[in-house]
């Protein structure tokens, strides 16, 4: 596993990579990296032949998919991405990614998609405990009533990630 720092317009996120895949983009913190770890070392996560030039390829693709993410360039991701959680989280994630660029999605209606109506809070946890932010959209859910709630990177990153995806332009930041 490699991992590498992005300063994102909206924060800084900690990414890595493991077996040629993304694996990590997270506001949480190098601690992120523990668990995916853990679940790396288990013999269903086995993340097979690697070496460190392919896993900074992975990286560096990445950071490149990321900049023109937030220069407005890209809408869709092209990274091979690697998800470690549980069966339920895997098919909230899975269906975030086919929420698509620039529109959003209730809690209530991904619950309802993949057949657990009455797991809401559910989906909520799983869209909190999501690994590769922004990769995997979570960002594009919101409350039944379209209210901007609970986002790992903040509220404020949420708002500005969907602002990107809406074509609003954001701010430049000076350095200081």
């Amino acid at each position: 596993m490699v991992v590498k720092e992005y300063d994102s317009p909206c924060g800084l996120l900690y990414m890595a990579s493991i077996g040629g895949e993304l694996c990590l983009c997270s506001w949480q913190g190098l601690s992120a990296c523990y668990g995916i770890f853990e679940e790396a070392d288990k013999p269903s996560g086995a993340a097979g032949a690697s070496d460190y030039r392919s896993e900074w390829d992975v990286l560096e693709k990445a950071v490149n998919e990321l900049d023109e993410y937030f220069a407005g360039e890209r809408k869709k991701f092209d990274i091979p991405l690697r998800l470690y959680g549980t069966d339920f989280q895997n098919r909230v994630w899975s269906e975030l990614l086919k929420i698509p660029y620039g529109q959003t999605m209730s809690y209530s209606t991904v619950a309802r998609i993949i057949g657990a109506p009455r797991a809401v809070r559910a989906v909520a946890n799983a869209c909190a405990r999501n690994p590769l932010s922004i990769f995997v959209p979570c960002h594009r859910v919101v409350s039944r009533i379209g209210k901007l709630t609970g986002y790992a990177g903040g509220l404020e990153a949420k708002r500005m990630l969907l602002d990107i995806e809406r074509g609003v332009a954001i701010p430049e930041v000076e350095a200081g």
